[in-house]
């Protein structure tokens, strides 16, 4: 079961930032970050969760597509540990990818346009990636299973995770039929039973909305691919935990860090 840091180490400092991402990058078996992504006014991919600056943004508002890059170098991002960090500056997706590059880490990129559709959004994602030659460490997820589909189209051999909160009838089925590498289920939509009929079909299970120790436990024992939580050092020690009482062998790896 991998561990993607949700919006780097968010449980501990401000989401989606730079110093986030360093301690999700620090902790050890953290696999993986999951980030989010908007478009600012002049094109520029930025790296944030909601369409506007109001809940994570402490000195401006307003929708993000309303702001030049050049503006928003001006936001202080810190949100809700404002005063107990270092301003932390709005990342743009090319920054976030230069960091994780020389790693050893996965990503999981959603594409936010379940709320704005950012024309060709895609294409600037799926070029960036390939410029920084990390398409086989990249999965992209979105609710906006259109976007999941046109960048298929542009790069075939890309991952991509349809999100969704629903518990969906078919859901291995749903993901063959539209060429999806993964589904990324809200937890508590998740059985062993619908686990496994995903992973026996060759689709990825990657779960979001991680609300304490006992769904990591959950998830662990449903068998999905990986828990995507804004805690990656609990998810380490429950992990841990859980493989010593199934008696995983010896050597088995995370993602770079052998046990």
């Amino acid at each position: 079961m991998l561990n993607y840091a949700h919006r780097g180490y968010s449980a501990k400092y401000p989401e989606n930032t730079k110093l986030a991402f360093q301690k999700a990058i620090d902790t050890l078996g953290c696999d993986g970050i999951e980030l989010d992504v908007h478009e600012t006014k002049d094109g520029e991919l930025v790296v944030i969760h909601d369409a506007t600056l109001d809940r994570t943004c402490v000195n401006m508002k307003g929708y993000v597509r309303d702001y030049t890059m050049e503006k928003l170098q001006e936001a202080d991002m810190s949100g809700a540990f404002s005063g107990k960090c270092e301003p932390q500056k709005l990342m743009t997706l090319r920054e976030y990818l230069e960091m994780i590059a020389p790693t050893p880490l996965l990503t999981n990129i959603e594409i936010k346009t379940d709320e704005i559709e950012y024309p060709e959004i895609e294409e600037k994602v799926v070029a960036l990636v390939k410029e920084f030659d990390l398409v086989d460490r990249v999965i992209i997820s979105s609710f906006n299973h259109y976007t999941l589909k046109r960048v298929k189209e542009l790069c075939p051999e890309m991952k991509v995770g349809a999100l969704t909160g629903a518990r969906l009838i078919d859901m291995a089925g749903y993901a063959k039929t539209q060429g999806f590498d993964a589904m990324h289920p809200l937890c508590r939509s998740i059985t062993p039973e619908i686990a496994k009929e995903l992973i026996s079909s060759g689709v990825e299970t990657n779960v979001w909305g991680i609300d304490g120790a006992e769904s990591i436990r959950r998830m662990f024992k449903a068998g999905v691919t990986a828990v995507i939580g804004d805690d990656p050092e609990l998810i380490t020690r429950i992990r841990q935990d859980m493989e010593e009482e199934e008696d995983w062998p010896l050597g088995w790896s995370m993602c770079g860090y052998d046990e």
